[in-house]
């Protein structure tokens, strides 16, 4: 018969491996998305340093869950199951983060928005609206191209340019207006811009009329920006350096609230 502390090193032993495999599971989970959310085991194998056996059986478990399926090439891709947890993820953050933005609407009298960087969507998570009768309003889960609007930019900002090339490469850049930017060189030009400012604008490139001012979230542990929003003849280039140094501030703010929401 077992000694008791034999059995106890054994359930030990046996939940470390738990933790272990549950921790393997999310990293490949990440991996995938990372990828473009669909890859091969050996491509797996290969960022992370898993044997092919252990990554074999990882993904036979999260596809009997739903959370990854196989492809008829043998390929494996992100699955379903994912799309609730995403969703209620992303109204979670929002929530976290309307406070902050009720704080820019009242700092800078514009609606106030969040916005993630979804595959290669921008989807709006949050929003407050200004108090002004003429305002903008975007719904929450709209989702848009990247290359037409100044959250798409502050996110892609910190992309190396051949991902941002394969992202437009993927989703094409249509004009929305007669000011959208339509050419991958002029994109990542007024990338550069963005990084150089600290901030990006969508100058009427969305929608005629509407200026956009717009902030990457520091260290998110979701690509995330937050912006303002307002007729053009109110975000003036004189309002821009007013509201920008509000915009880095709270993004700031958020981003500490949001890491206190995260494990340590």
């Amino acid at each position: 018969m077992p000694s008791s502390a034999s059995t106890t090193d054994s359930v030990r032993s046996s939940a470390n491996g738990g933790v272990q495999s549950l921790e393997r599971a999310f990293d490949l989970l990440e991996r995938m998305a990372d990828a473009g959310g669909e890859v091969g085991l050996s491509e797996l194998s290969a960022s992370s340093g898993l044997p092919l056996p252990t990554i074999h059986r990882l993904m036979r478990t999260l596809v009997a869950c739903g959370y990854v399926r196989q492809q008829p090439n043998r390929r494996y891709a992100l699955g379903p199951r994912l799309i609730r947890l995403g969703e209620s993820a992303a109204r979670l953050l929002g929530t976290w983060a309307r406070p902050y933005l009720a704080r820019l609407v009242e700092e800078t009298g514009e609606t106030a928005n969040m916005a993630l960087l979804d595959g290669d969507e921008i989807v709006y998570v949050a929003q407050v609206p200004s108090k002004h009768s003429m305002r903008m309003f975007t719904e929450v889960g709209r989702r848009v191209l990247p290359h037409s609007t100044g959250v798409g930019k502050a996110l892609l900002a910190g992309f190396p340019p051949e991902e941002v090339r394969a992202l437009l490469a993927r989703t094409g850049m249509p004009a929305a207006t007669e000011k959208t930017i339509t050419t991958p060189d002029g994109f990542l030009a007024a990338l550069e811009d963005v990084r150089r400012q600290g901030y990006a604008i969508d100058d009427n490139e969305q929608e005629i009329g509407v200026r956009c001012l717009a902030v990457s979230v520091p260290d998110s542990p979701t690509a995330a920006a937050i912006s303002i929003s307002g007729p053009a003849g109110r975000v003036t280039e004189a309002a821009t350096e007013k509201i920008v140094p509000v915009l880095q501030q709270v993004a700031g703010e958020l981003s500490v609230a949001l890491a206190s929401q995260s494990p340590a």
